[in-house]
């Protein structure tokens, strides 16, 4: 009998198989679509380079250096252009760069002088009373309302494509709130860390990477390592448990699929549907759980159709700007290979819990959207010569504020069912490299 069935191959899933697998476990891995990746998928068209996913990855976690050695990929790594560090904020219709050190903080345009003197105030703002605050009221708090309006909502739009108003700041963003905790300011608790770390050795690097045939390579590797242990095509219909672990019913087969301990590594909503059977409370804890719909635009042009240098990160914009669109990446500038000769490729977002209607628009109006949007930011004239849209009805779920005490109602009663576990972007981290050293701390773990 296998020792752990896995059900979904998204990154999740696929860490968890190929840490287990390390460790001398027998997995199999059953997915539901015709390939491995979730939504990681990157695809070649007219000689550019296109994510319809996520974009790149914070290499922050040595749990993701020892997958990404461990598949062989060293060699196909990219990291980001040093111009990725220059991040720019949409203002009043222009873009401004986000401030990357004292000198520059002192002199943008992005905060008032009053927004810059409430920033230098936070070391001296007590903590918060014990109560859940949303990101937005932490912010507020701590940093102020400039600094919520022009560097924090467009962050957690493009990052969570969520609204600050509503995330739960224990749940979604625990390392800046573990800050406080623990040394009651940010800006003392990051010099203290910055320290520390100095003092026990290198840090992991924080670099932001990608590869040189995209996003995609990452888990088609991994699948490829874990060989005939993935099974692609195969929708898992039911679980039921006997008296030696668990049979895994799969759509089209007669015989179930037993093995002694299953992990589902599927959305929450899928998860749900297969929990129903067995835990119908948890599983109507995970449907609340929301997913809002974003679309991925991608747009190719010659680079003499753009005046903006294009010279960083891209650039996001706040709420209070009025428009649809959350933001876009420079993305022929981020990595090489991204778009022919002469020619630059950016991806845009829109849509995210400010903007669901998104849900009923047809792509054709979706780039329309997009191109009133960022046109007279950049200086852009004449039709793209590449316009693509990658649709997500289902694309991040939304730590929203009671979400720590929703997980603790869902591992509760998980336990009553020995030998079934959860492990997914929607518990502990959204990233690919939360998922990874998820997936590597679940197998030290058993």
């Amino acid at each position: 009998m296998t020792d752990f069935a896995i059900i979904g191959a998204g990154i999740s899933g696929l860490s968890v198989a190929w840490f287990l697998q390390q460790r001398g476990h027998s997995v199999q891995l059953f997915e539901a679509a015709d390939q491995v990746g979730g939504s990681i998928r990157s695809f070649e068209t007219a000689g550019f380079l296109l994510e319809a996913g996520p974009n790149s990855t914070l290499e922050n976690t040595d749990a993701l250096g020892e997958l990404i050695a461990g598949v062989g990929l060293d060699q196909q790594l990219r990291e980001a252009n040093p111009a990725a560090k220059r991040r720019y904020i949409l203002k009043q219709g222009e873009l401004l760069p986000l401030p990357g050190d004292p000198l520059a903080f002192l002199k943008t345009r992005l905060f008032s002088g009053r927004g810059k003197l409430r920033l230098l105030a936070e070391p001296f703002i007590g903590r918060a009373k014990g109560r859940e605050e949303s990101i937005a009221d932490f912010v507020r708090r701590r940093l102020g309302s400039e600094f919520l309006d022009w560097a924090i909502d467009p962050f957690i739009s493009g990052v969570y494509a969520g609204d600050p108003e509503q995330l739960s700041v224990q749940a979604a963003t625990r390392k800046i709130y573990a800050l406080e905790a623990e040394y009651r300011s940010l800006f003392i608790g990051a010099v203290r860390r910055m320290l520390q770390g100095r003092r026990s050795g290198p840090a992991p690097s924080g670099r932001m990477i990608n590869f040189a045939k995209g996003m995609q390579t990452f888990p088609l590797a991994v699948a490829a390592s874990l060989g005939e242990a993935v099974v692609t095509g195969s929708p898992v219909s039911a679980l039921e448990r006997d008296a030696r672990g668990w049979q895994i019913r799969i759509e089209g087969r007669t015989d179930p699929f037993n093995a002694r301990q299953v992990v589902l590594a599927a959305p929450a909503y899928r998860t749900a549907e297969l929990l129903e059977p067995l835990l119908p409370e948890v599983a109507e804890e995970l449907r609340s759980i929301e997913y809002p719909p974003v679309a991925s635009v991608a747009m190719g042009f010659r680079r003499d159709q753009i005046r903006h240098p294009l010279d960083g990160f891209g650039f996001l914009i706040p709420r209070r700007e009025g428009r649809e669109t959350l933001g876009t990446l420079f993305s022929s500038t981020l990595f090489p290979g991204r778009a022919p000769d002469d020619h630059v490729l950016l991806t845009s977002f829109i849509g995210g819990a400010r903007n669901p209607g998104i849900a009923d628009m047809e792509h054709v109006v979706l780039i329309d959207k997009v191109l009133a949007d960022i046109t007279p930011l950049l200086g852009i004239h004449g039709v793209p010569s590449l316009q693509k849209v990658s649709y997500w009805a289902r694309a991040i779920p939304q730590y929203r504020l009671g979400y720590n005490e929703l997980l603790g109602r869902v591992r509760e009663g998980l336990a009553q069912q020995p030998g079934l576990h959860v492990r997914a972007n929607w518990l502990d981290g959204i990233s690919l490299s939360d998922c990874v050293r998820n997936g590597r701390a679940f197998a030290r773990s058993v």
